[in-house]
Order: C-alpha cells, then structure tokens, then sequence
C-alpha cells in the first residue's frame, strides 16, 4: 500500500482507502461497501454524512469559517456552550471551554485542576486511554505503543487497578490499592485530581464499579482532590444515555468531552463547576482554533438530533439487538471463543477468550480480516487487544444492523473450524 509519504510510525487497523459514506455504510476507492462498527473510532454515534449536520455546516461555511474566540466572539460557540450546559445532567453551575479534542480537553482539565489545588499529583487507572499529547499520554494505563521511547513525562502519575463486574477486579481490591498508594508512594496532600473514563474505551468497554466510585467521591471531598471522569468516548448516547456517570451515581468535578460532540468535526470540550472553571487568570485557556463556527455549528446540530425521538428509539433498538444476538450466540455455543459481553448500553465489547487457550489476541487479526472480507469493519480493544469494540452508529437501520451482526456471527461461528486459522493465516 502506497502511504504517499505518511509517517510509518501511524498505525492502520484496516488496509483500505475510503471515499465516501452515509450513516453506517461506507464505499472504499474501489467502490466495495463496508458495514462500519468502527465509526471513527466512536466519533460517528449519529452516523456519516447525517443530513442535519451536513446541513448545518454548509450554512454556517457561507457565513463565518473561522474567528479565535479569545479574539472576539462568535454566536455558534456562544450557542452551543448554553445547549452543552443545558444537557449535561449535573446539578452545580457549571462553565466550560472549547477545545480542538479529547487530548487538549484533558490536558486543560490537568492545568485547570493544578491551578485550584496547588497540587500536581495526579491519579489514574490501568486501561485508560486519555489523549497522546506529552501530560496525557502519561495518564493512559498503558506503556507500548504511547509511551516507548518518550523518557520521563510530565507528572506525576500514579496508577490504580480498574475495578469492574468485567474484569473481575473489585472495589475492595481498588481501594486496596488506593489505601497502600497512600501508605507507600505518595502524601494524599500531593494529589490535585483522580482522572477516570465510567466506561473504559480501548481498555475493553468495562464499567467502573458504582460502588469504588461513590467511595472514590466521598473520599475525594474528604481531601480535596477532584474527579476528572472523562466521557470522550462514553458520551453522546454510546452508553445508550446521554452520558455514563449517572450510571455510577456520582457527578464529576470536571467533564472531558469530545468524539461525537460534533458529528465528525473536530470539537472538544472541558466542563466543570463554575467556581473551578473561573479559578484561572484571564488568558490562561484558549486555543486559536478552539471552538471553530463551524465545529459548533455541527455540535448544535448533534445535540438536537441526540434529543430526537427518533434518535432515542434507534439507540434503543441497537441496545436490545446486540444483547439478544449476543445471548443466542451464547445459547447456541457459536464458538469456544466467545467470552463476555462487557460495557452497558450501547457501549459494548465481544471478549474472544477460550477457556482452555486464554484470551484470543492471535485470533483477532484473523477476524478483522476476515469480517473485512464479508464487508464489516471491526476495531480491536482491551488489555490483549482480544475485545471486539463495537461502535457502530446509532441510527444505523435495522435492516443494516442486522446485516452486519449476520455477518459477525458468521466469522465467530467459523473460528470453530481449524481451517479458519490457516485461511487467514
């Protein structure tokens, strides 16, 4: 494959090129359809080329393409900030910022924490994936790829055990952890923040358990640390809710969002209560293209197609779709591989894991492959890379949804057969 002088150093799941799409159905150079469950990576839950936002952004394009908003501002990124605020269900005055994505949004989350506190510590879990840029990379719960070669990062940073019913890690082993954290490593006084995702992403799609986050929130405002919960991939519907951390029965101190916030336009955002949000100097948070007209144009687009009937019934239906095939998958012993559902909602993982053989990291490459073929794109997730991601959009058709699980159940029942693995070897 011809990369046309892209840095070999970037890194490709499926070797195709792709020229067009509409909902969740994409065409590659070559005109053959792919049923997409990749999605962006979880930045399409409303779909490729959805109408209204396409819409919205050729009519914000003939108006205002761009003005920095430290420099003056501009009514869409005023617009969506009071419909941003209006739908994140948390109960204290919040503000917030626009970024340009999910990793500018936690690297400000980090300065606006240390400003309030004084601190610099911060804590994070295993599994987390929290952006690539130099402090972010070093809160992800995972060295190789991100962290190779890079020396010492900014920090510091302590991680902790992600305690989930889908990785068989409880609240009392992670609080364990959190209580020897403080016994051996580092003064609880030090710490500025606790970061966590309430639904890993690339760690698995696990749940947090709500138990170790209300312990965690309690002991936070006993100490004076606060919780960042980053929802850059958890929010705007994935879970099958606006966002995840209601399920938790916990609010953040500050909320990272990004992803699908804008249909595909490049958008982030840093929420938190106002008095923390206020505590910097003027001047401190900004960004030159932060906010872009016509990114917010595409978010307040997003936000009213999230608040649709519509949307909400097709969400609905993917959720109870994916669990039914997945229980029928399980009756049926489709194949020895076929492990846990993880997640919640319609935020969900397939574990590949045998019972004898372990988890099915070899046999991942082997399915990619092979659902490509059948014209599904899937995405690899988790500790051993063996979780299939699902992140199909959430207005996918009925009709669609069904083709592409017909499809996925078809690769996972011939991953029985030993001719499988020298096929697709």
């Amino acid at each position: 494959m011809d990369n046309q002088g892209i840095s070999q150093a970037l890194g490709l799941i499926h070797p195709i090129t792709l020229s067009h799409g509409l909902n969740a159905e994409v065409w590659d150079e070559n005109q053959k359809r792919y049923i997409d469950f990749v999605g962006g990576i979880g930045v399409l839950n409303l779909g490729h080329c959805h109408p209204d936002i396409v819409e919205a952004i050729q009519k914000q394009a003939g108006l205002l393409t761009h003005y920095a908003f430290n420099a003056a501002r501009h009514q869409p990124y005023l617009s969506l900030m009071k419909k941003l605020i209006e739908f994140i269900p948390m109960q204290q005055p919040v503000a917030g910022m626009f970024t340009n994505s999910g990793a500018e949004a936690t690297e400000n989350a980090l300065k606006i924490a240390r400003i309030n506190t004084g601190r610099t510590g911060v804590i994070a879990f295993d599994g987390g994936f929290h952006g690539r840029t130099l402090a972010a990379v070093n809160l992800n719960g995972k060295t190789t790829p991100y962290k190779d070669g890079l020396g010492t990062l900014p920090g510091p940073v302590y991680h902790l055990p992600y305690p989930s019913r889908d990785n068989d890690i409880s609240a009392a082993q992670a609080q364990a952890a959190l209580e020897r954290l403080f016994q051996v490593e580092v003064d609880v006084k030090n710490i500025a923040a606790i970061i966590f995702e309430p639904v890993l992403g690339e760690g698995g799609f696990q749940l947090l358990d709500a138990d170790f986050a209300k312990y965690l929130r309690d002991f936070c405002n006993k100490h004076g640390i606060l919780i960042i919960i980053d929802e850059i991939q958890s929010g705007f519907g994935r879970t099958g809710q606006a966002f995840a951390f209601p399920y938790l029965g916990i609010e953040p101190d500050l909320l990272l969002l990004a992803k699908s916030i804008a249909g595909g336009m490049p958008l982030g955002a840093v929420i938190a209560k106002k008095a923390l949000m206020d505590k910097p100097i003027k001047g401190a948070l900004g960004g030159t293209y932060s906010g872009n007209p016509i990114a917010c144009a595409a978010g307040l687009a997003t936000l009213q197609v999230l608040e649709s009937t519509a949307f909400q019934q097709s969400s609905a239906h993917y959720t109870q779709q994916i669990e039914m095939r997945y229980q029928q998958w399980k009756e049926q012993a489709l194949t020895p591989w076929l492990g846990k559902l993880t997640g919640i909602g319609a935020m969900r993982g397939i574990e590949l894991q045998h019972v004898e053989q372990g988890p099915g990291t070899d046999l991942m490459g082997k399915i990619l492959q092979r659902a490509r073929e059948k014209g599904l794109l899937l995405m690899p997730s988790g500790k051993h890379k063996n979780i299939i991601r699902l992140l199909p959009p959430l207005t996918i058709t009925a009709e669609v949804l069904k083709e592409g699980l017909d499809i996925l159940e078809t690769v996972l029942a011939e991953t029985r057969e030993e001719s499988f693995f020298k096929e697709s070897a």
